[in-house]
């Protein structure tokens, strides 16, 4: 089910940007759909940092297989060898323990992160090891459904606006810090709803580059 802004956001960015009515108009149907709860979405983006999406859903489905009670205290219950053999690097398998241990002593509460503003909640994830500014940022769009997040760091939306806005400008220019501001003047215009115009954004390019970005923190 989408988020029951999403309608009122699409007429609003059709009325304020004609390229992306564009992209609105092309893409009809679809819209964001929260990701299963917060512990699960967290460890799937660290499991899937910095390998293919084909070895990351093979990594967790091993994962899932050694963890069938998929939860925080199951993860601190398997030894770090258990996870290693389901194809979890060293690094991951502390990051994953980090993260567990996080929820499963209440500092990172599920319910709580509902009531948190964008800032706070990415303040609170990038606590835990293993969790960049990114990866709050795909947790607030995707899991908590945020409308107003421009995650000026994802290879994606760079990759759409210079595309659509910028004369094909080079990754790179786009994500100095004198592109990161041009970006942020341009998308001015789509607040409060930039959740959704970067949605529609990747989707311009005709996927979703979430599973692919590559993060360590």
């Amino acid at each position: 089910m989408s988020p029951p802004y999403w309608p009122r956001a699409k007429r609003a960015l059709r009325q304020a940007d004609p390229v992306l009515a564009g992209l609105i108009a092309r893409h009809p149907r679809g819209a964001l759909v929260s990701r299963g709860d917060p512990f699960t979405t967290l460890a799937r983006a660290i499991v899937g940092q910095q390998i293919s999406v084909a070895a990351a859903n093979a990594v967790w489905q091993r994962l899932v297989g050694a963890c069938p009670d998929f939860s925080p205290r199951a993860v601190l219950r398997r030894r770090a060898p258990t996870l290693r053999a389901c194809g979890l690097s060293d690094r991951k398998v502390e990051y994953l323990r980090d993260l567990a241990l996080h929820f499963d002593r209440e500092h990172i509460d599920a319910a709580l992160l509902q009531s948190m503003s964008d800032d706070d909640v990415v303040e609170r994830l990038t606590e835990v090891r293993g969790i960049g500014r990114w990866t709050a940022e795909m947790f607030l769009i995707f899991n908590l459904l945020r409308p107003d997040v421009l995650p000026v760091d994802d290879l994606g939306l760079l990759k759409a606006i210079s595309l659509h806005y910028m004369d094909g400008e080079p990754i790179e220019r786009l994500a100095s810090r004198d592109g990161r501001a041009r970006i942020a003047l341009l998308a001015q215009k789509w607040a409060p709803w930039r959740s959704v115009a970067t949605w529609y954004l990747w989707r311009s390019l005709e996927k979703l580059p979430v599973a692919n970005r590559q993060e360590s923190a």
